[in-house]
């Protein structure tokens, strides 16, 4: 683990994104919300919300960091589910590693909860961070 302890207390944002493709079919039923195993869309919002609480838990070297703020937002294409993920706090280390868990968190109760529908039809992709702020070095992803 990396010694943050001489590092500012900033305000630290993060976004990362999934996707989830889903056939069209299912991903009616998923917009529906006519799931076999339940609302698969707030069941997914709170596993992200679980996993970028816990993400310490599962990332060895993770600092522990307090959750002040998530924002999850689904945008849905022909055959797909975006899942855009924002993590904010105030801290020494920056949360991607949050906002990373939780998209991907989201996109795997996706997949868990559409497979009855779905079987293996289903591709989780490009689980990337989008932007970081507040940090020593800020990111913004340049989309081609």
């Amino acid at each position: 683990m990396r010694d943050v302890s001489e590092k500012a207390i900033t305000l630290r944002v993060a976004v990362a994104q999934a996707i989830v493709e889903v056939p069209p079919a299912v991903l009616e039923r998923l917009k529906a919300r006519t799931l076999d195993k339940g609302d698969a869309l707030e069941i997914a919002r709170a596993a992200a919300i679980l996993g970028a609480k816990r993400t310490w838990e599962l990332l060895p070297l993770c600092h522990p960091l307090p959750v002040e703020r998530h924002d999850l937002s689904y945008e849905f294409g022909e055959s797909s589910v975006t899942v855009k993920v924002e993590v904010a706090t105030h801290a020494r280390t920056g949360v991607e590693m949050e906002a990373l868990t939780a998209a991907s968190i989201c996109a795997l109760t996706l997949y868990d909860m559409l497979k009855p529908h779905a079987g293996t039809d289903l591709v989780i992709r490009e689980i990337l961070l989008l932007k970081k702020t507040g940090g020593k070095s800020d990111f913004q992803r340049k989309r081609p």
